[in-house]
Order: C-alpha cells, then structure tokens, then sequence
C-alpha cells in the first residue's frame, strides 16, 4: 500500500519520519524503484510549492520517477492529476481546495502504484 505509506510519512505517523510530500512519495517507492536516500534528501527542496515551475511536490517526484523508469506514462499521470487537483500548480491547487496537499501525496502515489501493478 504505497500511497498510505506515502501519507504515512507526510504526517509522521506509525514510526516514520515526517517528510514534505515529494519526499513522502519517493520514500513510499524507494525500494521498488531503487531510489537513494541521497535522491530523497535533494527533494527537499520541492516542498511547499517551490518544486520547479511551482508544481505539486507530490506531482513532481512522481514524474521525476516516471521520467527515469516509464516516460510514456507521463502524459497521462499529467491529465490525471490535473483532473483531480485541479491544476499541477501548488498554490493553484491550495486555492481550488479540490484535494489538500495529504490528497495529493496519495493520489499521486496511488498512481504510480496502479502503473507498477
């Protein structure tokens, strides 16, 4: 269940470490798509809306691992995100309030997982 997990880790809950949501997401597939302690801590930086072009932190790390491992998926989590959040821009999302930013962690980990099943 990575996208519990994902959220798990936003809110610091049943002993794991609180991340911002880029993190959150990364660590929830971080042994499925090899992704390094050192890729998780660099995406610190991507939260509370200053990932570049001032997208979703959650949408960002899940197209940072779709541009390494399944690029022709990018379009389409694109479409799919934006239809649920209403934007892939955070502070446009945070004023649409259509999902909160735990929403988007898990949304947008719920994505990556179906795409790995």
């Amino acid at each position: 269940m990575p996208a519990k997990k994902a959220q798990d880790h936003y809110l610091g809950r049943n002993n794991l470490k609180r991340l911002n949501c880029a993190q959150s997401v990364l660590s929830a597939f971080k042994e499925h798509y090899a992704i390094s302690d050192q890729e998780i801590e660099a995406f610190i930086a991507h939260g509370s809306g200053n990932a570049p072009g001032g997208v979703c932190g959650a949408y960002s790390a899940v197209k940072h691992i779709l541009e390494k491992n399944q690029p022709e998926k990018l379009a389409d989590f694109e479409k799919y995100f934006c239809s649920l959040a209403g934007s892939l821009d955070c502070k446009e999302i945070r004023k649409r309030k259509k999902l909160s930013c735990l929403g988007c962690v898990g949304k947008a980990a719920e994505y990556l997982a179906k795409e790995q099943s």
